[in-house]
Parts: structure tokens; C-alpha cells; sequence
């Protein structure tokens, strides 16, 4: 393995360190797209280097050599790692790559399932759908396009103005299609375990994006009093009839994350933009993506050097056997 695959490993470990800080002191949106950018980014970088490391290892073994036509030795030239790793590689690339598949899978089904209820439930009033419940509840049900449901039990629960910054968070929820960012970090993750702290950041991102952009609508105390009164309201319902929550692809809910720590969040006042950060973040993702490309490079060349001294080797080979 060459040097330069092990950038993208060394992200994985900065971003697994570091992203509850990023989360943290970047403005919500910018923390949702840079996160997931990055997600994405080392998740396919480590991926590829990782298959990359996995068949040059796999290749120095003699039988593999001859089918490629390749020399081995050429292949193992300062290489202190033996070829007997790449099988335990190569296996631990697919169960990530089957992991993968697996989430992609459950979150395309979660999508058309929620587009089908949508249909089902028709238009509304401009997206909105307002159920006759005595649990009270709110969701943004992804959708092509999404709906706002709002139960009755809700509505009567908070305020004319709380139930506007509610509905207002809900709105921008389907405005910026959060799922999606929610389910490609997750995505990711699944690709690479170590960027499960970025999943959840990003899934915290964008509700604290949702609460800023309902403040935006009513006034920051407003849309705390909002949160505050229906997480409380919604809790004592999944507590008394044992409801969890469903899958954010599938929902996005006001109240289903962190919901203390947004409520504080808004008491205060907008994180201000963080440059330093963001540039710093940009730089490891651009880092990443580049390295992974020139190793992909390095250990073309190095294919290419193997197969045109393997008739060579193969004389070298023969000769001592004659002798």
C-alpha cells in the first residue's frame, strides 16, 4: 500500500474525532452540506483504496501472477505487507460494500413507501394534512412531492404563533429535502463505520437548518416555546401508548433529535459563519479525493512497470530452474 491510500483512512479517523466539534460550531446548514460532502467523499475514497490495496495483494500471489502477467516481485518492491492480508481485505471490503447496498436498499424502499402514503392521502391544503388524532404528533412525510401531517391533538396543544414556527420548521424539512441529506450521510456511514459520528451530526444539522428557518417565520423565543412545548406534549404520548419514532427517511420530526440542545441553541443567538472551518473541512475532502486518485495512479503505474518486466521475470525463472 502506498502512502498516498492512507489519506483517506487518516480522514476517516479525523472526521470520526472531529465532527461533533464541526457540528457543533458550524452554521446548520453549512454543517449539513459540508458534513455530508465529506461523508460521501471519504467513504468512497477509503473504499477505493481499501479494493485498490486488497488486489495489489491479492495480485503478488504466483497463480494470480501468471493468470494477470504480471511480476509478482515487481508488485511486493518495498511492500513490508503480505500478499496472505488481501483475501482478510478484499472480505472486509464486501461486507462493507453488502452494508452499503443494504441501507441504499432500505432507504429507496422507505422513499417509495412514503411517496405511496403521500399519494394516498392526497393534496391536503398547500402539502398540509390534518389528522384526527388525540396523540399529538408532527411530521414531514418525504414525498414527490412531500406532505406536512399535523394532528388535531398537536394543533390544539400549542399557540397560533408556536403552531406557525412548527409548521414552518416542518416546511423546510420538504423545501430542502433533508431526507436526502440524512440518508446519503448514512449511506456513507454504512461504507465506512467511522463516519457514524457525521451521520448523526448531519441528521442534527438539519433540524437545527428546520428551527432556524422557522425563527426565520416567527421570532426566535417563539419557535423554542414550539419545540419545547411539542417535544413535551409528543413524549408523554410515546410514552404512555410505547410509539417510537419512525425512520427520519422515512419522517422528519420536530422533536426527534436533541431536542434540549436546539431549544438553547435558538435561546441564543445565530452561530455566525466559520471560515476557518469551513475552509479547513473543504481542504481535507479535496485532500481525500485527490490522494485516493493518485494512488489509484501510483498502483496503475505499478501494473505497468509488473507486466512489462513479467516475460523477464519469467526468463529468470526458467533459467534458474534449468540450472
Amino acid at each position: 500500500m502506498n502512502a498516498w491510500a492512507l489519506v483517506p483512512l487518516l480522514a476517516s479517523l479525523a472526521l470520526a474525532l472531529g465532527a461533533r466539534r464541526l457540528g457543533r460550531v458550524l452554521p446548520p446548514r453549512t454543517a449539513a452540506w459540508t458534513l455530508t460532502t465529506a461523508s460521501l467523499v471519504t467513504a468512497l475514497s477509503t473504499g477505493y483504496v481499501l479494493s485498490l490495496a486488497a488486489f495489489t495483494l491479492i495480485a503478488r500471489f504466483p497463480d494470480v501472477a501468471r493468470i494477470g502477467r504480471w511480476s509478482s516481485g515487481v508488485l511486493g518492491a518495498g511492500d513490508p505487507v503480505p500478499p496472505a492480508v488481501g483475501p482478510a481485505l478484499a472480505a472486509v471490503v464486501l461486507a462493507l460494500l453488502a452494508a452499503a447496498a443494504h441501507h441504499a436498499q432500505r432507504d429507496v424502499r422507505d422513499m417509495l413507501l412514503a411517496h405511496s402514503i403521500c399519494r394516498r392521502l392526497g393534496p391536503g391544503t398547500a402539502g398540509l394534512i390534518v389528522l384526527d388524532d388525540p396523540a399529538p404528533d408532527a411530521y414531514a412525510l418525504t414525498g414527490f412531492p412531500g406532505r406536512i401531517v399535523v394532528s388535531t391533538a398537536m394543533l390544539r396543544a400549542l399557540p397560533a404563533a408556536e403552531r406557525r414556527a412548527l409548521l414552518a420548521h416542518e416546511e423546510s424539512h420538504l423545501r430542502h429535502r433533508h431526507h436526502l441529506f440524512v440518508a446519503l450521510s448514512g449511506l456513507a456511514a454504512s461504507a465506512n463505520p467511522a463516519l457514524r459520528q457525521c451521520a448523526r451530526q448531519v441528521r442534527l444539522a438539519t433540524e437545527r437548518w428546520a428551527d432556524e428557518d422557522a425563527a426565520a417565520c416567527t421570532d426566535r423565543v417563539t419557535t423554542a416555546h414550539a419545540l419545547a412545548r411539542a417535544g413535551l406534549a409528543t413524549a408523554a404520548a410515546r410514552e404512555s401508548d410505547g410509539r417510537t419514532p419512525p425512520r427520519q427517511v422515512l419522517v422528519a420530526g420536530a422533536t426527534d433529535a436533541d431536542l434540549p440542545g436546539r431549544v438553547r441553541a435558538l435561546v441564543g443567538n445565530p452561530l455566525p459563519p466559520r471560515r476557518v472551518a469551513t475552509t479547513v473541512l473543504a481542504s481535507l475532502v479535496l485532500a481525500t479525493a485527490v490522494s485516493a486518485l493518485w494512488a489509484g495512479r501510483v498502483t496503475e503505474t505499478r501494473f505497468e512497470r509488473a507486466q512489462d518486466l513479467y516475460p523477464r521475470a519469467q526468463w529468470t525463472a526458467t533459467a534458474s530452474g534449468h540450472r
